[in-house]
């Protein structure tokens, strides 16, 4: 029982984050729409994410957080200006131009951009020989393909129970052309952005999961990257948000929107994320992805009254098709790498070779394991203990 628990851990916190993420879409969109500007966003966002984060790393890690070197401060750098700075303020900004369940299904390119990323960078690994590899491959093009579907085919509308719009005729006539003149005049500024936040997201979990074997503190390190984050979005805000006003935060939904983005998107997300990284690496991650535009769509429907057609329903379900197809893939490669007598990629290796077949490997893998036994065991005793806090 505990071994099943263990395992599905990682699936259960992933599609919690999802939910997570949803939420933010959705009161984010209307925080924007209510004037606050996204640079100021992003810097309460990030503030608060390290005023959370930083007690739990503070005391729980203190015996056991490596020594932070220059190189991996300028690795930490560049991870905040890649996720808190450039990723959070193109995506509020793309957002803002379009909507939530749009700014979701672009954002679903994701595990494609960083299935390839990956690939390129031999993280991943893709052997077309094996189902398995096919899977992989051809789950993530479903996904791209479902994400296209729902984007450019909008069928009939699909009348929901809860999304009744008891607005006149004429009404609806006049605030669907508003609507359709304000989208075509934004739309391919905002595709653009999203797009582009999405490409650097995809390089943030990248290169997060090679610090973390440095930097193996997953709570320190998230605290970091946030407080790094919140100086870099502050100096960008100061550049361009001149006006005091804009800083101004009332008990409405604008300091709603930056609480819970810092706390649930940010701080919970980053920590939620490395540890799923390190367990089940970067693809795994952003495979769930998907998952978030249908949420949208529903939560769309009934908070804002947005409107569901048939491609959006379509396409959703050709990415829950892709999803699995790619999970499935990654089971399957975490099942054969625990094998004794499967194939595996060696460290530093470009050649699959059995295990049998290299003696010397057996022996410095067979020495590494009291020490990654140790590093698992820490993890999940954090786990907990944030959890019980």
């Amino acid at each position: 029982m505990g071994t099943l628990i263990e395992k599905s851990t990682p699936y259960i916190a992933m599609i919690s984050l999802q939910f997570g993420y949803a939420g933010m879409n959705i009161i984010s969109k209307v925080s924007l729409n209510r004037g606050m500007s996204h640079f100021v966003l992003v810097v309460y966002r990030q503030a608060v994410a390290t005023v959370i984060l930083a007690p739990f790393a503070f005391f729980l890690e203190r015996k056991v957080r490596p020594r932070l070197t220059f190189y991996i401060f300028c690795q930490i750098f560049v991870l905040g200006l890649l996720g808190p700075v450039i990723d959070q303020n193109l995506s509020y900004l793309g957002l803002k131009l379009t909507s939530p369940t749009y700014s979701c299904a672009l954002t679903n390119v994701l595990p494609c951009m960083t299935f390839v990323i990956a690939l390129l960078l031999r993280m991943e690994r893709l052997n077309i020989k094996r189902l398995r590899g096919r899977a992989k491959l051809v789950g993530t093009i479903v996904s791209v393909g479902g994400v296209m579907l729902m984007t450019l085919y909008k069928g009939p509308l699909v009348k929901m129970v809860w999304s009744a719009n008891h607005q006149s005729p004429e009404d609806n006539q006049k605030s669907t052309q508003a609507a359709t003149a304000s989208g075509n005049k934004d739309w391919i500024l905002g595709s653009v952005l999203i797009l582009a936040a999405t490409l650097a997201w995809s390089v943030l979990f990248i290169l997060q999961a090679a610090v973390l074997k440095k930097y193996s503190a997953h709570l320190s390190l998230t605290t970091l990257i946030c407080f790094i984050g919140t100086l870099q979005a502050t100096l960008l805000s100061l550049a361009f948000v001149r006006d005091p006003s804009k800083w101004a935060l009332g008990w409405d939904i604008n300091l709603l929107t930056a609480v819970y983005s810092g706390v649930v998107a940010s701080a919970i997300a980053y920590y939620v994320q490395g540890l799923c990284m390190r367990v089940k690496g970067p693809v795994f991650t952003t495979a769930f992805s998907p998952l978030m535009m249908i949420i949208v769509a529903v939560m769309g429907s009934i908070i804002l009254s947005e409107k569901i057609y048939l491609g959006s329903v379509v396409g959703g379900v050709v990415i829950a098709i892709g999803l699995y197809a790619v999970l499935w893939g990654k089971l399957k490669d975490s099942t054969i790498s625990t094998d004794k007598n499967s194939l595996e990629v060696l460290p530093n290796s470009q050649v699959m070779l059995p295990r049998n077949e290299n003696k010397a490997d057996d022996v410095e893998a067979a020495s590494n394991q009291p020490k990654n036994k140790e590093l698992q065991t820490h993890e999940l005793n954090v786990m907990r203990q944030v959890s019980a806090n």
